[in-house]
């Protein structure tokens, strides 16, 4: 298995649910931090979703291990964005035996 490549600067964003005035809520994302990664393309399909023609891309993203419940772990409800792009987070492993890094199973999409 080879070291990963952390040369792509990444914000670990978690939702921050704000109230909306009426009695509900406001979705938005609150930085959580800055994390270096090692960003792979993985594979992409089309679908069309309410009539609109959308594209989906996974990635692994690869980054330096934290331990459990520190707010660098990466976890499934969070998301990186680098500039305008934005990876949600579905799944976090472990990459390496030793625990030096986690990969973290994303996908980008939007409307085209």
């Amino acid at each position: 298995m080879s070291v990963p490549v952390l040369s792509r600067k990444l914000v670990l964003e978690s939702r921050q649910n704000t109230p909306d005035g009426a009695g509900g809520v406001d979705p938005a994302w609150a930085p959580l931090g800055t994390l270096w990664a090692d960003v792979s393309a993985r594979t992409g399909s089309e679908a069309v979703v309410g009539g609109r023609r959308t594209s989906r891309k996974r990635f692994r993203i690869v980054v330096r291990a934290a331990p459990f419940g520190a707010p660098s772990r990466p976890r499934p409800d969070q998301r990186f964005r680098e500039g305008e792009r934005v990876f949600p987070i579905y799944a976090v492993a472990e990459f390496d035996a030793a625990g030096h890094y986690l990969i973290c199973e994303c996908e980008e999409g939007g409307v085209t």
